[in-house]
This record gives structure tokens, C-alpha cells and sequence, in this order.
């Protein structure tokens, strides 16, 4: 026989410290937790104030924590039926039905029902005064916890949860929270005849000034830290009717005002760049002002799609990089605003940052708010949470800037943004999937594009006039010379003459090997990507000698008599693949160092149509249409086959990327000038971007983001440039198509 007995959970008291300690990591987040709370009771002020502390905030006997706020305060139904039971639903019912927000227009910021348990992590006896917006009494609920250790043992008795009193009363009229002239802050304020205060005692953990300046801080950035921000991007706006104020022993103490006017001023003075804007989740685009420009940058555009972060998360996602325009990201529309600085010594004018600039900058990071209310920790001056510091140490320090120099803030709302979830710990996103996996990602993208364009052109010119300077003012032959006529003075010992003089010429010995290094070391790069552009037709030919020789062993291996039309018919598609292979190889030869130093008289319509062959495989997959004309006499440059061929494998092979994915007819246009001993060469994809004009013959720049290394043109210009021809981008008037046009003059000066 079998008998049923009904049984409910009993939890012990200990559950409450259990719980308190599992769901509030510290008194950082549990002051957090409570200053929410009177966000979402509407409160336009938060005032926490510790009372009976000394001046470094050592807690005297009597030492109690108050936190008080002008919210619209809890009735006695509001206690008894839902601030008493934990884990009460009320606020999360809110957000799902209609109200999601708050009289005010907030965002309800709480939803878990566990602001209680940020009491206990604060102090163990706890008396709450709170009066309800129009009535003229207050509520006191009291709740003595001191007397018991942490697993409330009363002898060797555990006591149950149902064992704990709460103590409600009512007083009227009120006495504590009263309508009167206040002094908050450095300003008179009316304090409204409700809200809440909440005293906490004795406090928990040891307080120190350092802590509480850290907790201020902490709190501080509950709301922006950023001032003057573009609507678009505001992390503010929503935080703007509610402040945060911290007194000691009735006296206020401005934490942190000078540091924030610092950063105020560093923000708007002296960043190199502002990125501020949102990503816009319908049409996959970036859209932001770059200091001050309007810029748009979909997924879909190379500058993103060829970043290395972007096309791992390609991959993760199963999305090839031709398919981009097949991601759709499920994170939702967001707002941002990015302040990169330059830490470098050599940094110049504005930009330049002392010690204590710099200091002030490492303690912030990219901060997340929530309908403006920032999601812990990130923003920390620890906290690395879109990995950037890891990925610049594992992968390349160069593909991002560093988290010392970047200072900003991401937006997001629960309304754009529902997948984007708290933890219950208060500490971070939840791993919701690929809502979380693609906000971050698209994050860590931006940030790499920040760094690998305008940061880069930012670096590159400041580089460039440092060198132009020192190029200009002579600076090194000028130490020389002067070092040469200093030691011919009177009383200057023969040893120290002989050594200036020996120093002067080993230097210009040493000037001249190094130049002659910097060539050949640019030829072999030159060779090198020459060769990788020229490879792929190559390596695919092999494979398809490599398919058939396989097949024929195959065949070799059946038993009865072998079917020789079979057999001629692979050996002799064999000969033409290989017959190709080696025509290719022939001319690849043309490359190197054994050709290169034999200048001749070269039509370079011959050299256009051997390299027309080595990529006649990628022209027809990607229908592109190449067109040559000749105008005048044939086109003839006294020069090397290794420079031509490098110059036209550079060309093609940048196009032929270029023209991928766009819009047919694609078509690469040339023209062989024989009177103007000018080529031009054009192409219909997108062209140059105006911005990027001024660096596309510098070192290191590439507009097709990590997939480029940008030494192509660089070291085509730096061959041509020895022998005295030019190459740049065509002038309005030479333009023949509506994409990339360059123009190479083969007019020497001399001529």
C-alpha cells in the first residue's frame, strides 16, 4: 500500500547570504543594484551617504550607510506582497506588458526581484523608511540580522527562513521624509514628500577612502561619463534627470568633478579620432561621422569583408565572404561613439599626452549602457571584453588599437535590443547565441577598420612630415658637416679629428649599402607578389595534370587491353596543360635578377599580352572584359621585363579583386599612348576613394582592409621611379572608365 504525503520547500535562513553572495559579487554591484532601483522608481536624485565614518572612512561604532532617493516610494501592499517575497515577477510582468517603462518614460532596469539580497551584502540590520507619492504617512519595515552569523545558528539550531521577522509599521503623519528646502550637492533643492531611505548597519567588509573613491566611480558610471554627445549615439540621454551624490558625515564630497572636466576636455581636445554613430540592423551598415564627416559602411563593402576578424566570424557563422550579403545579424540596432588617442612619444600638437593624460585614459575602456545605464564591468580598466588586447596578443598587435587608446561607450536599449540580455549577477551579457556573438563581432570590426583605415592614414602622414622634416632641414649631413668643421678648430686633438672624419665617411659608405639593401629587398617583395598574383592559374593547372596522371594509373591498373584513344586523348590534354604551365614559368622567369639589370627597348603591348594570358583563366570565371587599344606609334619604354611584368601583374591582379562581386559589365580598359609614352589603365569597379587617394602609393596602406599588404603600387612606383618614369592616378580629363584609373608615364626628365 502506498501512502502520499505532501511536502513544501523549507529553506533555511542561511539561503538569504547564500544567495546574496551568488547574485551580488560585491558592494560595487550591490550599491548598483540599489541605485537601479530608484532609477525605476522614477527618483531624480540617489544620495548615499556614509555616516559615522572617519576621515579614511574607517567605520566608528555607531557607522551606518543611508541611501536615500525622491522616487515614488512602496506602499504597504507593495511590501507585504512583493518586496518581501524574493524573486518577486512584478517588474519583469512590467517589462513584458504594457508597462515597460516607468511614468517617467524609463526603461525598467530591474527584473530579477533581487535588490533585497544588495542590502545584505551592504550590512546586516536594515531599516527602510519609504512614502508612497501622495500620501501622508511613511512605511518602516525593519529587519535585525546582526545578531546571527552568517549560517544563523541560534546554539546548534539552524533557524528556517519563515524564522526571520520583518517588522512593518506605519507612521503618520511622516516624519522623516517631508517636503523641505535641501542642500544636495552644491545646490538648494525641494525634496519631495516622497521616496525612499533606506539605513544599513553595521556596515559589511573594511571601507577605506581608496574604496570608496573606487565605488564612486563605479557608481558614477552607472549613468554616461560622456558629455555632449551626438543624439544618435547618446549614451546620456536617458540618465540626464538623475544624479548621484556621496556625502560623509553630512558633508558632500565631490568625488571625481576635476576628473571628469579632465575627460570632458581630453575627449573634445586632443583625440586624434571621434567615431560616432549606429550600426543599423536592417540594411547591415555602419553610419557614422568620422570627425565630423558622414560616413557609410555596410558589411557588404571590402573595407569590412576583407578583415581578418570579420572573416573568421564569417566562417564561425557558415558565410563565405562572397555571401556577406547573406548575414543577418540578430543583436539589433545600436549606437556608438569611439575617442582613439595617440600614445606615441613623437605624437604632435594636440594630440600629444602627458603622463597624467595618459593615466586618466587607462582607467576607461569602451563602456556598454542600456537605455543609459551602463551594464558592469565593461568599461573597466581591467575588463577586455571584445578580447581586443587578447586578440593584439595572439594574432597582430597591429590589427587593432590598443584598449589604452580607445575611450567610448556602446548603446543599446531593451526595446531595439531584447536578445541582449543582463545576468542575473549584474556582471555582463548573457551568451544568448548570435545575438551576443554578432554584436561583439560587429564591435571587434569596426574597431579593426578604425585601425587598419583612418588610424593608419592618421600614422602614415604623421610619419611622413616627421621624415619630410628631418628630409628637409637636413638634419643628419647638417650634424656631419658641422662635426667635420668643429674638429678643425684649434686645440681639437688629431685622434678626435681623424675619428670625426672616418665617422663621415663611414656614414655616407653606409648610406649608400643601405639604399642598395632597400632596392633589392624591395625587388624580392616585388618578385614575391608578382608571383602570388600569377600563381593561381599555375597551381590550378597542376592539379588538373596531377587528376589526370592519376587517372591513367588508374587505367593502368585494370586488367585487359588499354583503350589508346582514351589514353591520347589524356597524355595530349596533359602536354597542353603542362605546354601551358611552362609558358607561364618562361615568362614568370622574366622576374628576376638575372634579366633585371638589362635595360632595353621594350613595346610593352607584349608584355600587356603575356600577362593578359597568365590571368585569362580569372578573367572569363569573372566575365570581365578586357579591351586594349593602341593610339599613335606603338608604345615603346626603355626598361627590364621584371619591371614591366611587376608593374602589370600589380595592376591586373588589383583589378580583377576590385571587380569582384560588382555589377556586370565589368571591363579593364587600356591604353597604349605611343606619341604620349603614357598607358593608362582602367578599370568599372569602385574606384578610388577620395580619402585614400593621397596614401594609395604608400607603404603599408591597403584599401582591401588585412587581405592587402599594401606594398603593390608602393614598390611599382619605386622601380619605375629608378628609371625615370611615373606612375599616379589619372587626372579628370584621363579617366576612361568609371573605377580605378592610373596613368604611367614613360617620359623620362631628361626628356
Amino acid at each position: 500500500m502506498m501512502s502520499k504525503k505532501p511536502l513544501k520547500f523549507r529553506p533555511y535562513a542561511r539561503l538569504l547570504t547564500m544567495l546574496g553572495d551568488q547574485l551580488i559579487k560585491n558592494e560595487q554591484v550591490a550599491l548598483s543594484e540599489l541605485v537601479k532601483n530608484a532609477y525605476d522608481a522614477d527618483a531624480s536624485w540617489v544620495k548615499v551617504h556614509f555616516s559615522g565614518f572617519d576621515e579614511n572612512y574607517r567605520a566608528g561604532e555607531d557607522a551606518k550607510i543611508v541611501i536615500e532617493d525622491d522616487g515614488h516610494g512602496m506602499t504597504i501592499d507593495i511590501i507585504e506582497n512583493h518586496w518581501a517575497n524574493p524573486a518577486t515577477p512584478v517588474k519583469l510582468l512590467g517589462k513584458k506588458g504594457e508597462k515597460a517603462r516607468t511614468a517617467k518614460g524609463r526603461i525598467i532596469q530591474g527584473e530579477k526581484g533581487i535588490g533585497r539580497f544588495a542590502l545584505l551584502r551592504l550590512g546586516r540590520d536594515i531599516t527602510m523608511t519609504t512614502r508612497p507619492t501622495g500620501s501622508p504617512s511613511e512605511n518602516i519595515l525593519e529587519l535585525k540580522l546582526a545578531k546571527y552569523d552568517n549560517d544563523f545558528l541560534t546554539g546548534d539550531t539552524a533557524l528556517f527562513l519563515e524564522d526571520l521577522e520583518l517588522e512593518l509599521s506605519e507612521t503618520q503623519p511622516a516624519k522623516v521624509i517631508v517636503e523641505s528646502e535641501i542642500e544636495m550637492g552644491l545646490r538648494t533643492i525641494r525634496r519631495l514628500p516622497q521616496g525612499t531611505v533606506i539605513e544599513i548597519s553595521p556596515p559589511a567588509g573594511i571601507w577605506s577612502q581608496d574604496k570608496v573613491e573606487k565605488v564612486f566611480q563605479d557608481l558614477s558610471r552607472l549613468q554616461s561619463i560622456f558629455s555632449d554627445t551626438e543624439d544618435g549615439a547618446s549614451a546620456g540621454a536617458a540618465s540626464r534627470d538623475f544624479e548621484i551624490f556621496i556625502y560623509r558625515n553630512g558633508e558632500y564630497v565631490p568625488l571625481g568633478q576635476e576628473q571628469r572636466g579632465k575627460l570632458d576636455s581630453l575627449l573634445s581636445e586632443n583625440s586624434v579620432l571621434k567615431v560616432e554613430g549606429r550600426y543599423y540592423q536592417d540594411r547591415s551598415s555602419f553610419e557614422f561621422r568620422l570627425n565630423g564627416k558622414e560616413v557609410s559602411l555596410p558589411l557588404s563593402d571590402a573595407r569590412i569583408s576583407g578583415l581578418k576578424v570579420f572573416r573568421e566570424y564569417l566562417a564561425k557563422r557558415g558565410i563565405s565572404k562572397d555571401e556577406v550579403t547573406n548575414l543577418k545579424t540578430e543583436c539589433g540596432s545600436f549606437g556608438f561613439s569611439f575617442f582613439v588617442f595617440d600614445f606615441a612619444a613623437d605624437a604632435k600638437g594636440a594630440h600629444k599626452l602627458d603622463k597624467d593624460d595618459k593615466d586618466l585614459l587607462k582607467q576607461h575602456r569602451i563602456y556598454l549602457y542600456r537605455d543609459g545605464i551602463r551594464v558592469y564591468p565593461y568599461g573597466d580598466a581591467d575588463d577586455d571584453w571584445l578580447l581586443i588586447d587578447v586578440r593584439r596578443g595572439t594574432v597582430r598587435a597591429s590589427e587593432f588599437v590598443s584598449n589604452d587608446q580607445v575611450v567610448g561607450f556602446v548603446n543599446i536599449s531593451q526595446g531595439e535590443n531584447p536578445q541582449l540580455r543582463d545576468k542575473t549577477s549584474r556582471e555582463g551579457l548573457v551568451d544568448t547565441g548570435h545575438p551576443v556573438d554578432d554584436f561583439k563581432a560587429l564591435l571587434q570590426t569596426l574597431l579593426a577598420w578604425i585601425r587598419q583605415e583612418p588610424y593608419a592614414k592618421y600614422a602614415l602622414k604623421k610619419t611622413r612630415t616627421n621624415e619630410v622634416a628631418i628630409f628637409k632641414a637636413n638634419k643628419v649631413t647638417t650634424l656631419m658637416e658641422e662635426a667635420v668643421a668643429a674638429s678643425t678648430s684649434e686645440g681639437v686633438p688629431n685622434v678626435v679629428r681623424e675619428k670625426i672624419a672616418e665617422a663621415s665617411r663611414e656614414y655616407k659608405a653606409e648610406r649608400r649599402y643601405l639604399v642598395q639593401r632597400a632596392e633589392t629587398t624591395e625587388h624580392l617583395a616585388g618578385v614575391g607578389l608578382s608571383v602570388e598574383a600569377a600563381s593561381h592559374d599555375l597551381m590550378l593547372a597542376m592539379g588538373q595534370v596531377i587528376g589526370m596522371i592519376d587517372k591513367l594509373i588508374l587505367l593502368s591498373n585494370r586488367d585487359g587491353p588499354v583503350d589508346k584513344e582514351a589514353l591520347r586523348l589524356e597524355l595530349t590534354s596533359m602536354r597542353g596543360l603542362l605546354s601551358f604551365i611552362q609558358t607561364q614559368m618562361k615568362d614568370m622567369q622574366l622576374l628576376f635578377r638575372s634579366t633585371k639589370q638589362r635595360r632595353k627597348d621594350i613595346r610593352v603591348r607584349d608584355l600587356v599580352e603575356k600577362v593578359a594570358k597568365i590571368f585569362s583563366t580569372m578573367l572569363n570565371r569573372q566575365k570581365i572584359d578586357l579591351l586594349v587599344h593602341e593610339q599613335g606609334a606603338p608604345l615603346i619604354a626603355k626598361t627590364t621585363d621584371a619591371v614591366l611584368l611587376q608593374l602589370l601583374l600589380n595592376l591586373f591582379d588589383n583589378a580583377i579583386y576590385w571587380l569582384e562581386g560588382t555589377e556586370l559589365p565589368r571591363q579593364i580598359e587600356i591604353i597604349l599612348d605611343g606619341d604620349a609614352s603614357t598607358m593608362t589603365f582602367a578599370d568599372s569597379g569602385p574606384g578610388f576613394r577620395a580619402d585614400d587617394v593621397e596614401y594609395l602609393f604608400e607603404p603599408f596602406f591597403s584599401g582591401k582592409g588585412e587581405e592587402g599588404r599594401g606594398l603593390g603600387l608602393y614598390i611599382a612606383r619605386q622601380l619605375l621611379e629608378r628609371h625615370g618614369y611615373a606612375i599616379d592616378v589619372a587626372a579628370k580629363d584621363q579617366r576612361i572608365l568609371k573605377g580605378a584609373n592610373l596613368v604611367v608615364s614613360f617620359v623620362t626628365e631628361q626628356e
